[in-house]
């Protein structure tokens, strides 16, 4: 048995091309690297994109490191153990992200020392996946928002997601509406709220963009409102999205069973890595409800890929928001360890997670 020797961890701040708005126009990210004591190596990182990113350094740099060094070197060993001795910061949030920068290089010293990328290593399931196009696009005039739907259609994109939210109902209507004027009915309309609504708001919100026919609405209400998610799902036809901003396999396993998730949204660096989205995934599969991770294509591509085939009838996508991808912010050293093309994300073959950052970007 393999055991950690050691992890190392920075902060870096990557400039976004297009800004998700006038105070976000940078991401953090937190390169990791663990090493074995059989000298198996991996990398992986932690992630967010304003808030919080000292703090996730710091847990790593200390609370994890000292709790990894000695412990087994097989993620799905160590990770429950490293979460529980994190728990009394506190279950999700921080603790998940920065548990997250340890997880993903464990499985990326495995799939390595293997010789494979981590969707091989894992499993793979199919061959290539569907991508939405996506975008942080509420501050956006309508005239640059359909210029953005527009590009997305270029790009031979089926399904598009965009932001409402808009200090009225009325702001909100006339923009989806514009929207999908421009995708015609053949092509796929999600919604996204950001969690902007209360129950009211929310209801009366969706009475009127019902009309335009949207795959789901995403985040309406505060991510913690089980209660008025549950009401929420009595009073709309469109399936709710939920998992952004939920952070524990418990979590989402009482969003499930509630039956006020119609979908749910992993981000796989927020649950805190490999071993537990892929727990969050069999509960989503025993539910029978759709799961489409969150952000971060260069890693959620690959997970989708090992997705069982018969989850929500094989219909996985995984999302792409507009020149976001760390190949496009020229974030990493290498390429990309996904292609996307036509819509389709397929893997390139990358030993391990095959994101290795650049030492280009200082914190």
């Amino acid at each position: 048995m393999s055991r950690v020797s050691s992890l190392e961890s920075r902060l870096v701040r990557i400039p976004l091309r297009r800004p998700w708005g006038a105070d976000v126009t940078s991401v953090a990210v937190l390169p990791t690297r663990v090493e074995l004591d059989d000298g198996a190596v991996g990398f992986g990182f932690s992630w967010t994109p304003t808030i919080g990113a000292e703090a996730v350094l710091a847990l790593l740099q200390h609370d994890i490191w000292r709790t990894a060094i000695g412990r087994d070197g097989d993620p799905e060993a160590i990770w429950q153990s490293v979460w529980e001795h994190l728990h009394e910061a506190g279950g999700g949030g921080l603790t998940t992200i920065a548990i997250a920068g340890l997880d993903l290089a464990l499985w990326d010293a495995r799939a390595r020392a293997n010789g494979c990328s981590i969707a091989d290593e894992i499993g793979i399931r199919r061959q290539s996946v569907e991508v939405y196009g996506s975008g942080v696009n509420l501050h956006y005039s309508t005239d640059e928002l359909l210029a953005q739907v527009q590009r997305w259609i270029d790009a031979g994109h089926d399904a598009v997601k965009i932001k409402v939210g808009r200090p009225s109902v009325a702001e909100d209507v006339e923009r989806v509406r514009a929207v999908r004027a421009l995708l015609g009915d053949d092509r796929r309309l999600m919604i996204d709220a950001n969690q902007r609504w209360d129950l009211e708001r929310a209801t009366a919100a969706m009475r009127e963009l019902e009309a335009f026919d949207p795959a789901w609405i995403e985040e309406p209400l505060r991510a913690e409102d089980l209660p008025g998610h549950i009401a929420l799902a009595e009073r709309t036809a469109v399936p709710i999205a939920v998992g952004e901003n939920l952070h524990t396999r418990q979590r989402f396993e009482e969003f499930l069973q509630s039956g006020a998730a119609g979908v749910v949204q992993p981000n796989i660096v927020r649950v805190g890595g490999i071993t537990p989205f892929r727990r969050i995934a069999a509960i989503a599969r025993d539910h029978g409800v759709p799961l489409h991770p969150h952000l971060l294509p260069e890693l959620s591509g690959q997970l989708a890929l090992t997705l069982d085939g018969d989850a929500a009838a094989g219909a996985v996508m995984v999302e792409d928001v507009e020149d976001a991808g760390f190949g496009e912010l020229g974030a990493l050293s290498g390429p990309s360890p996904v292609r996307i093309a036509n819509s389709r994300l397929t893997q390139t073959g990358s030993p391990g997670l095959g994101l290795l950052f650049t030492e280009g970007f200082t914190s």
